[in-house]
């Protein structure tokens, strides 16, 4: 009896096994933490901080692909003062 359909049915049985393992690895968490001074709290810079940044962005006249840590420290301040009367700012 031929080798070949048993060791091509186990190396696909272990691609099944190994691909949910292998996709979740892969998945890309971009965040850190990004303290605010002038409220004393740190705040979780991910994709819902993301939206606040470019709604302020927005409405403030500004490139919302500019990197927040990029920003002057008087922009920083209007952007944290701006996050404290805006949205879930208790969720840290």
């Amino acid at each position: 009896m031929s080798r070949g359909p048993r060791c091509l049915n186990r190396f696909l049985l272990a691609t099944v096994v190994a691909m949910p393992l292998l996709a979740t690895g892969c998945a890309e968490h971009h965040y850190y933490r990004a303290y605010d001074p002038y409220y004393h709290d740190y705040h979780r810079w991910d994709d819902n901080e993301i939206v606040f940044y470019n709604q302020w962005a927005v409405e403030t006249h500004r490139d919302p692909h500019r990197d927040f840590r990029k920003l002057d420290r008087d922009e920083q301040k209007e952007y944290w003062e701006w996050r404290h009367h805006h949205g879930d700012h208790d969720h840290h």
